[in-house]
């Protein structure tokens, strides 16, 4: 697509993308891969905003061909809100008091395509999302106002364009503007939408720390640390950091949030903090009270968001020192075993392979979460323990793979086994594996290490 290239868009409304007949799901299109997750995150939505005049759920792409719209970006949530009004159609269209929505969701569900698939995914995903919007459109709290408001005031960006591969180079670089939107940036328009009004200042601030940041190491900062370890504190699998899953960046508006008992400890400590850092007392002694984050809390929508990923933003700096002679990480004094460690990993030969990439991407995580939850205490006991678990897959396999690196972790989770520790001393308990046979090439280092702490068969 030429940078001269006029991107024409409109706007339509649920209803009526439902009804077009022209609509098409192409042959080269992926599977239907949205899950329960993705599901109750649409119907959140519909939820949380429908007080709202209107409400944008996205943007389409449409390669038009021969009086057809062939779905180039937009399926899956095209193909949900199809099986959205189907179950209203089904299970709810009687009930209702409005005589015209009645009508118009018969009309919609006369028209509306009916698409077949060949994947066994698409169909099983199909099923089990089905069950589950049954489930929530005849709950009572998916009142008839919802209905509307799905139907009458969500709407969807169109773009529409006539070139087959024009369409495919718009399909991940599309927004009005023509941008990419990379997850970290639609949750940073996310977040920057649940500023409070007075909050404006603060925003100025920290949008420029965002804009100053390295695009790159915020890319990695999400996908290689935070995203990997939210997932895996939950024995969740945590492959690839994409658009869909930025539902695990996004928590609580603690000005809009009912009073619930699990929200009040972080109502407090934002509240106090605040309080804390405008006394006339700091003024005097300077002293700054820095929010207690953790890795694994429940995320605080808006300004806590930014400041959030500023504090882990510098805090994976400390991971891999550059000095030669590494004697402390995070500031904290190590002993003997674990400079060694930190120096060989450093060093070995084939650390800079891919799956190499993958084993220290498990360790640094898990490094980072000890930090995170017991500062420096057992530092470098917790160093040895973790170079174990993660390097042992190392030298077991000839060639590690993604799949290598979440399958251990989830096989082994000592992620979880941190998240419950109330002391370091429990982080420390349960075996480590056992290298039985080296089938690792180029870290003769790494084996070393292992002879030296008695964990090669």
């Amino acid at each position: 697509m030429t940078q001269n290239t006029e991107l024409k868009y409109s706007y339509i409304k649920v209803a009526d993308l439902l009804a077009d007949q022209s609509l098409r799901i192409p042959e080269y299109q992926r599977p239907y891969k949205w899950t329960t997750r993705n599901v109750s995150q649409l119907l959140g939505d519909v939820d949380a905003f429908n007080k709202k005049a209107s409400y944008r759920l996205g943007s389409l792409v449409f390669h038009l061909e021969d009086g057809h719209k062939n779905i180039v970006d937009g399926q899956q949530r095209t193909l949900t809100l199809f099986l959205i009004l189907r179950a209203i159609a089904d299970k709810r269209v009687e009930q209702l008091e409005r005589l015209e929505l009645k009508n118009q969701i018969r009309q919609i569900r006369a028209a509306m395509i009916d698409p077949s698939f060949s994947s066994d995914e698409s169909h099983a995903n199909i099923y089990t999302n089905w069950l589950e919007i049954l489930r929530a459109v005849q709950r009572p709290e998916f009142t008839e106002q919802h209905i509307d408001f799905l139907l009458n005031k969500c709407e969807f960006v169109v773009f529409c364009l006539t070139n087959i591969s024009e369409a495919f180079q718009f399909f991940d670089s599309q927004n009005a503007r023509g941008k990419d939107l990379s997850p970290h940036d639609l949750l940073k328009a996310y977040h920057l939408r649940e500023f409070l009004p007075e909050e404006d200042t603060a925003k100025g601030r920290v949008v420029n720390v965002w804009e100053n940041s390295d695009p790159a190491k915020l890319v990695e900062l999400f996908a290689r640390y935070l995203f990997r370890i939210r997932n895996w504190t939950k024995g969740m699998s945590a492959r690839f950091f994409g658009k869909e899953d930025i539902p695990v960046f996004k928590g609580v508006n603690l000005s809009t949030i009912a009073k619930y008992p699990y929200v009040e400890q972080l109502r407090i400590a934002h509240h106090f903090i605040d309080a804390y850092q405008q006394s006339y007392e700091r003024q005097i002694d300077c002293h700054h009270l820095a929010f207690p984050f953790q890795l694994d809390q429940i995320i605080i929508n808006g300004r806590r968001f930014f400041e959030l990923v500023t504090h882990y933003y510098n805090l994976v700096k400390h991971l891999k020192p550059k000095d030669e002679s590494i004697s402390t990480i995070f500031g904290i004094s190590l002993n003997d075993r674990a400079k060694n460690i930190l120096q060989t990993l450093s060093q070995y030969e084939g650390r800079r392979r891919t799956g190499d990439g993958y084993v220290r991407s498990m360790f640094d995580c898990l490094l980072l979460y000890y930090w995170d939850k017991f500062a420096g205490e057992e530092l470098s006991m917790a160093i040895e323990r973790i170079f174990i678990w993660a390097y042992s897959l190392r030298l077991s396999m000839e060639n590690v793979q993604l799949a290598s690196m979440d399958n251990h972790v989830l096989g082994n989770n000592l992620f979880m086994h941190l998240k419950n520790a109330v002391h370091p001393s429990d982080f420390f308990h349960g075996d480590l594996p056992v290298v039985q046979t080296i089938k690792s090439t180029k870290t003769a280092q790494i084996e070393a290490v292992f002879r030296g702490m008695n964990y090669l068969a």
